[in-house]
């Protein structure tokens, strides 16, 4: 009765009227200022999807910022790039902790120093070569949760995981069916991102079904739930 009471208010508090336009995009200041930092630094962010989209999942994204730049560089992947530049990637200076269209952003990871230096150098590379940048699909994938979660599988130092409410994060494409974890302690067992099963000492167990998630993690206790997403303590750095 609690969960779903959870998942109502989840659903009630995720939908909008609002046109787009409208939408907040202010920052809400958990970011430090790009002017005060004197080492690289790499933070990722998620938020509910705009209007319904919010009730299933989420929208994440990637901030870095150089030791020579005098502000933060956002990727993301989104529908509307496709249409507009022909690549669902976009790359650009931006603040790293904007509303996303009304919804405030969480921060799920944050690097400094050596370390986030080792990081840029591999998303630079990796963002060149993501495999579905033509395109992008809500569901089952690939979209904005395809493109994080294939940044964390192949970036050692990026030890963290999505929410089980990132729906597309198990979208390995349509000739791809296995991948490592997060934590490189297990692997993932995905057709389409529509039917799935993951299996890690870190991770847990997690099944996908049409690209909804139901999980346990047994590092760190907690539950895995579509929609909501985690229901126990906090994850931790992988």
């Amino acid at each position: 009765m609690k969960i779903f009471l959870v998942m109502t208010l989840f659903f009630l508090s995720s939908c909008s009227s609002k046109n787009w336009k409208e939408a907040s995009r202010e920052s809400i200041g958990i970011a430090p200022k790009a002017s005060e930092l004197t080492e690289e630094i790499v933070q990722i962010y998620y938020a509910r999807a705009f209007s319904w989209r919010g009730i299933f999942g989420i929208h994440p994204w990637i901030a870095w910022k150089e030791k020579s730049d005098d502000q933060y560089t956002v990727a993301q992947v989104t529908a509307w790039n496709v249409r507009q530049q022909g690549t669902a990637v976009r790359v650009e200076k931006d603040l790293p902790d904007r509303r996303w269209y009304d919804s405030p952003p969480k921060m799920l990871y944050e690097a400094r120093g050596e370390k986030a230096h080792k990081i840029i150098i591999q998303l630079k590379n990796l963002i060149k070569t993501y495999p579905f940048k033509d395109r992008y699909t809500v569901w089952p994938g690939p979209n904005s949760n395809t493109f994080v979660a294939y940044m964390i599988r192949n970036i050692d130092e990026l030890d963290i995981e999505l929410p089980a409410s990132a729906i597309g994060k198990d979208y390995l494409g349509a000739t791809s069916f296995l991948s490592n974890t997060a934590s490189n302690t297990g692997f993932t067992l995905s057709a389409f991102g529509l039917l799935g099963f993951t299996l890690g000492a870190v991770e847990g167990v997690e099944v996908n079904l049409f690209g909804l998630h139901f999980g346990v993690d047994f590092w760190t206790p907690a539950l895995k739930l579509p929609l909501i997403g985690r229901l126990g303590f906090s994850d931790k750095s992988l």
